[in-house]
């Protein structure tokens, strides 16, 4: 199916050691020599903040190699910079002579958008059109790499280029479910009712945390398994009223406080981190883990003692998740042209797999074309997702601060809070910044 070009957005990266606007200004340093970029089609200059050890960060590696290969002429000159460095101080480097010719920014309203709204950023849609970059990216997962002249995403005009996604899957301990005789859940139905036999063998099945995005994260996850697009569209992007007292958020509650009274979620998790329900799942203690991809690449090094596997969430088509950072052109950039070649090798066979291969999501690779076992189901969940256009984006992007009422409501409901009180406290920030939207 295809949904409106509309959505909107969030924030989530690593973040390294934070530095002064100082330190971004000063004179970049070469992979191959010293000097700053003369703007003569003989020089790229790139940054991005991935880790040096991180899947993208081999990926991009690989991709300013193949890059020095079909470029022998041009000199490449990165600089690694931080997610904090670019956040904090990307609007006065890119209104500078400083600005790099292609670099890695957060996508969003607050961030890509900005910058676009601002004229900072070059349009990229006669590139994306010229390299096809719009057949290799569906429709969801591009919705943050397009705005409008708001600055809002899912407009017309592309200004980034993502080359990875992100998404909420289930993580499932597989000795767990073969010791005590659970079949592995393939829909809704099949997923309740392997809940049911952990807890009657008197094991908790479902990692959960409180005080952090885990808990919030289920709670609409719950709502989108009765939402359709229109409904997301509405949340997300303003595009119609909202009824938090409507079928998707009442059940969502309704289903929740459910599964705490049965005992598959802990009442005991409501002051829990994510790191801690990592640790319950990695420890055996649940043998259920609904996450992020982004707790993947951890998962594969801390597990040493039994068999896991993952998939996407069985009880329902639409799930959290957005295409990954974006690719930029700053409008300052002097080597446009060498910008774009790099970011299409980004978008290539060979990167897109390497990108798969480490464990990441590529946007652009085909399940069966990943040799390493766990990245494939990895990478097949994902693409269950895209073939029903399912990323519905996080439940905190529409109202700034909104992360925080999430929280705090979804601890409400675990501490013993009313429905109608935990939905009037989610509905309140939402409808006043409607109320004051220009």
């Amino acid at each position: 199916m295809n949904i409106p070009r509309t959505r909107s957005a969030l924030r989530r990266k690593p973040l390294l050691l934070a530095v002064t606007a100082l330190a971004l200004l000063a004179p970049l340093t070469a992979c191959g020599g010293s000097g700053t970029a003369e703007g003569d089609g003989k020089t790229l200059r790139l940054w991005h903040y991935e880790q040096a050890d991180g899947a993208l960060s081999k990926a991009w590696d690989a991709a300013i190699a193949e890059f020095k290969k079909t470029h022998p002429d041009v000199k490449v000159v990165f600089e690694r910079k931080t997610f904090e460095q670019i956040q904090q101080n990307a609007g006065m480097i890119l209104n500078s002579d400083k600005a790099p010719d292609v670099m890695e920014y957060n996508k969003g309203n607050a961030t890509t958008g900005q910058l676009a709204k601002q004229g900072l950023l070059t349009d990229l849609t006669p590139l994306v059109e010229e390299h096809g970059w719009d057949r290799k990216i569906s429709d969801s997962a591009s919705v943050t790499a397009r705005y409008d002249d708001k600055g809002e995403m899912g407009g017309e005009k592309w200004y980034g280029i993502p080359n990875y996604g992100e998404f909420v899957l289930t993580y499932y301990n597989d000795d767990l479910f073969k010791k005590y005789g659970v079949d592995k859940p393939t829909d809704f139905k099949s997923f309740e009712a392997a809940l049911a036999k952990f807890k009657a063998a008197g094991v908790t099945p479902l990692a959960n945390a409180g005080n952090d995005h885990p808990a919030s994260h289920w709670l609409y996850l719950l709502a989108l398994s009765k939402a359709n697009n229109t409904w997301v569209d509405k949340y997300q992007s303003y595009l119609g009223k909202v009824d938090f007292h409507g079928p998707e958020m009442t059940y969502a509650v309704d289903k929740y406080r459910e599964w705490l009274d049965k005992g598959y979620f802990d009442k005991k998790d409501v002051g829990l981190k994510g790191s801690d329900m990592v640790e319950q799942f990695v420890s055996q203690k649940r043998p259920i883990m609904v996450g992020g991809n982004w707790w993947f690449g951890g998962l594969t090094t801390d597990i040493k003692n039994f068999q896991w596997s993952t998939a996407a969430y069985p009880g329902s088509e639409r799930t959290l998740g957005s295409g990954g950072n974006n690719w930029v052109v700053p409008t300052k950039a002097r080597n446009k042209e060498l910008a774009a070649d790099f970011i299409d090798i980004t978008m290539s066979d060979r990167i897109q797999k390497l990108i798969g291969e480490e464990g990441n999501v590529p946007l652009a690779a085909k399940p069966e074309d990943i040799a390493n076992p766990k990245s494939r189901q990895l990478t097949e969940a994902f693409a269950q997702i895209q073939d029903h256009d399912g990323l519905a984006f996080y439940p905190d992007w529409p109202v700034a601060g909104y992360y925080d009422t999430w929280v705090a409501a979804t601890q409400n409901l675990m501490n013993g809070g009313k429905a109608d009180s935990v939905l009037d406290e989610l509905a309140a920030p939402y409808e006043k910044y409607l109320a004051t939207r220009p």
